[in-house]
């Protein structure tokens, strides 16, 4: 595929996930640089990423979201899920359309590693999109909780909804994956891991009419083999037709909003409003 974005293309939103691994490639060598390349070859309106530092101390290479977000000219979201004294890690978004709202959620699952959902309202070609980053659990069980979470959350949405991220997935018919068939299109998962050779596909993006995938594929040209152990993923999507959309079935009932936060790095806050700090990463 070209991932280069056409001059002429209109009413589509290009959207990426890309688990960047902390900048480590697969020489064992850190190199932001290689990243922010990758995803500019992309030319994607909105990246969520996985497993970065969005700060971590006064070295100004470690503040990865801060150089990646200088470095493709897009604006950083901060949803950093472990919270530490020398740094905070985790989930981060890269958008060029206008913000509308900004949630954070809390997916965590007791005794594991922190988890959470950046959860925004953009204001894109297709009109508002609400858009969900992640980054699931390990274990099957953790998983189950946390898409249940995701689901409660999807099906109160008032706008088209978008959700990407690194699910943890290894095979398609595991049932957290099977679950969210429920709202939204069957998706095909291509092979993003490990970035040298695929042989998984972890990293999902996932669309509920009016939304429909034109196109999704694993980008592995430039230096996407080898920038990171995933490879990132891009989806082309517009919006169906009226009747398309009106024949399928339902992805969202209106509702109440989802669970609110503050956003921001330095005190992540969880959904009672309580302040989480983490020690450690796993």
């Amino acid at each position: 595929m070209t991932p280069q974005k056409a001059e002429t293309e209109k009413g589509v939103l290009r959207v990426a996930s890309y688990n960047i691994h902390q900048g480590v490639g697969g020489d064992g060598q850190q190199d932001l640089q290689r990243v922010a390349q990758v995803i500019n070859d992309l030319a994607a309106d909105v990246v969520a990423l996985q497993e970065v530092h969005v700060r971590f101390g006064g070295e100004a290479q470690r503040r990865q979201l801060d150089f990646l977000a200088q470095a493709t000219e897009m604006s950083p979201v901060c949803g950093a899920t472990m919270m530490r004294p020398d740094g905070h890690y985790g989930n981060a978004v890269l958008v060029r359309t206008p913000i509308l709202r900004e949630q954070l959620h809390d997916l965590s699952f007791s005794g594991r590693e922190p988890r959470g959902v950046i959860d925004l309202l953009l204001e894109t070609d297709l009109g508002p999109v609400r858009f969900l980053a992640t980054h699931l659990g390990l274990r099957p069980s953790e998983r189950r909780h946390q898409v249940r979470r995701l689901l409660a959350w999807i099906e109160r949405a008032e706008h088209p909804v978008v959700l990407a991220g690194d699910f943890n997935e290894w095979f398609p018919w595991g049932r957290a994956a099977r679950w969210l068939t429920r709202p939204f299109l069957s998706q095909r998962s291509p092979r993003t891991f490990p970035a040298k050779y695929p042989l998984f596909g972890l990293d999902r993006i996932f669309v509920a009419p009016p939304l429909r995938v034109m196109q999704l594929d694993a980008v592995d040209q430039g230096f996407a083999r080898i920038a990171s152990d995933h490879l990132p993923l891009l989806a082309l999507i517009e919006k169906s037709a009226p009747r398309l959309a009106e024949s399928a079935a339902p992805a969202q009932q209106k509702g109440a909003q989802g669970e609110q936060h503050q956003v921001g790095c330095p005190g992540q806050q969880n959904d009672d409003g309580a302040c989480r700090q983490v020690e450690g990463i796993a």
